[in-house]
């Protein structure tokens, strides 16, 4: 949580371009109160850019379960997922390392991403970025 919260800092001071799909708002719109104001309340503190859901992404989120780097129930990860490679984001930063931050993933996102020609994506946690800034 400390990790995550100096980051944040870093977003609301503007130094990083942040990107947020759809499939994030939405998820924050599901939370029960007074969880989902306490998360709109951050996020009206920092700059972003929404990605918006198209047919792209949702392809290429299809091509991630056909190939078996995530499962069907794991369509919403793989449409935030494909929403940053289509984007050409630099990077996925997530605490998910259930189905996002892990070792499987991130290799078959590396593989996806040079089959179909989008330009590579790091994905990592919160602490590794800040790590990355020492």
């Amino acid at each position: 949580m400390k990790d995550t919260l100096e980051l944040w800092k870093d977003f609301v001071n503007g130094k990083y371009d942040i990107y947020l799909s759809q499939v994030t708002i939405d998820e924050i719109g599901k939370c029960s109160e007074p969880k989902r104001s306490v998360l709109y309340d951050y996020l009206s503190d920092i700059d972003y850019t929404k990605l918006e859901i198209n047919a792209e992404i949702v392809e290429l989120a299809k091509k991630i379960i056909d190939m078996g780097i995530l499962r069907p129930k794991s369509f919403d990860d793989c449409q935030h997922i494909a929403a940053a490679v289509v984007n050409n984001c630099d990077c996925i930063i997530s605490w998910n390392f259930k189905h996002i931050v892990n070792i499987k993933t991130i290799r078959g996102v590396r593989a996806i991403t040079n089959l179909e020609g989008y330009k590579g994506i790091d994905i990592i946690n919160p602490s590794a970025l800040l790590e990355s800034e020492g």
